[in-house]
């Protein structure tokens, strides 16, 4: 089954991708490698068809029953996209269709996943469609009707219509809450034309969105990833490209007044290399991230921010040279080992994940699994889950037994297992 190419990170093109024009040099932590690890096995827990989905692009969620929520890019109803549940049952695991796009004013193409609100409703993005066809800000949860049949579709609502003008446009990245139950995201367009940060409150039955920051240049432009909060209320993410475009640039916005301030941490010119993922803090502050997600051959890697005396501290955890490395944001776990995806190295070229455990002062790299574009899957997309036995959760764009064909890529794309 074909269907358009949405717009994934990983689409070489990414609608308004900017070329990335220089590399810089790659200055490096101690790394120490080990080969594919023998114990680890990957499991794949759905295979998607087209009419429940395909190529699903962002990262999963999980509730306390063990139930697994995401988005496809396209597949579904009319090839717009869906919202899913994966659920075990027995020995296996069924997929539910909780929502599949229209491709109207309900928004198209979810390139990101969806979070829990503080409702219990999912929320998340659509890349185009919606009203103006600029994406949107969604909530899909149960229909508050009783529902008699075996399979009862979630109602979907549409929190902001994206007019890529002032409000922004063209959202890529999750979104992200605060205690009193605003909303946050990044779009990688609108504003003065290069992206901005936005809060969506709720207010009177509906929403209503501020502009917190637009990009000018002077600090990085094109922001594509998630947000996230530390605890005194100041927002992190990075942005695709810098100043220079000489790679993206990881930043913090702080609450001043009325408005906010913002502070570039470190341009990640190290790399030379297009940001697409955000960063995740460990409970010691230190911020860690990824940058890989262009198509130029050019190095990408894994990256940590240590803050000291008011400032920040950059070192290069890891890197890889060829296209496509390590794109989203990066998982921890409680012992500080790294986990990532990359979606176009490993030994077939098809992706792998990957593990960084720190190691007296330097990072022993670990390969768990090489995707080969089989039954498989090939080129993981996003940040993988981590349940508290150590088993990790993820996707890829496509490869897996599904029927779909777009170009030279074959397969539905497929939710994945690694277990230890």
């Amino acid at each position: 089954m074909a269907a358009p190419m949405a717009a994934s990170i990983f689409d070489i093109n990414l609608r308004a991708r900017t070329a990335v024009l220089a590399s810089l040099a790659v200055l490096a932590t101690v790394l120490t490698i080990v080969p594919t690890a023998p114990a680890q096995t990957l499991h794949v827990l759905h295979n998607f068809t087209g009419p429940d989905g395909w190529s699903p692009d962002g990262a999963l969620v999980r509730d306390r029953a063990g139930n697994f929520y995401g988005t496809t890019d396209a597949g579904g109803a009319i090839d717009r996209g869906t919202v899913f549940r994966l659920s075990r049952a027995g020995s296996g695991w069924i997929l539910t269709t909780l929502y599949s796009f229209q491709g109207q004013a309900d928004g198209c193409f979810p390139s990101a996943g969806v979070v829990f609100g503080p409702d219990g409703a999912l929320y998340g993005t659509t890349y185009e469609c919606g009203q103006y066809g600029h994406g949107t800000v969604f909530r899909v949860r149960p229909s508050p009707s009783p529902c008699r049949a075996t399979l009862c579709p979630w109602e979907e609502t549409v929190l902001h219509n994206f007019t890529d003008g002032a409000d922004g446009g063209n959202p890529v990245g999750n979104v992200v809450f605060d205690q009193a139950g605003n909303l946050y995201g990044a779009t990688p367009t609108g504003g003065y034309g290069l992206g901005l940060v936005y809060e969506l409150s709720p207010s009177n039955g509906g929403w209503t969105e501020r502009v917190l920051w637009d990009f000018t240049g002077f600090g990085g432009i094109n922001p594509y990833s998630a947000l996230i909060f530390d605890n005194a209320g100041n927002l992190y993410g990075t942005t695709y490209n810098g100043a220079g475009d000489y790679g993206g640039e990881v930043y913090e916005l702080s609450p001043s007044g009325s408005g906010w301030t913002q502070q570039v941490l470190s341009p990640i010119e190290f790399m030379a290399t297009a940001t697409c993922g955000g960063v995740v803090m460990d409970a010691r502050g230190n911020l860690f991230g990824a940058s890989g997600c262009d198509d130029l051959g050019l190095p990408g890697g894994v990256y940590e921010l240590t803050p000291s005396n008011g400032s920040w501290t950059f070192n290069v955890l890891y890197t890889v040279s060829g296209s496509q490395g390590p794109a989203d944001t990066p998982t921890l776990d409680a012992a500080g080992n790294v986990y990532a995806t990359s979606s176009g190295t490993g030994l077939y070229s098809y992706g792998q994940v990957l593990k960084l455990t720190p190691s007296d002062g330097g990072w022993i790299y670990t390969d768990l699994h090489d995707f080969t574009n089989g039954a498989d899957g090939s080129y993981p997309p996003g940040s993988v889950l981590l349940d508290g036995n150590g088993n990790l959760y993820g996707t890829t764009l496509y490869g897996g037994t599904g029927p779909c064909t777009i170009n030279t890529y074959t397969g539905c794309g497929v939710v994945w297992e690694i277990t230890p």
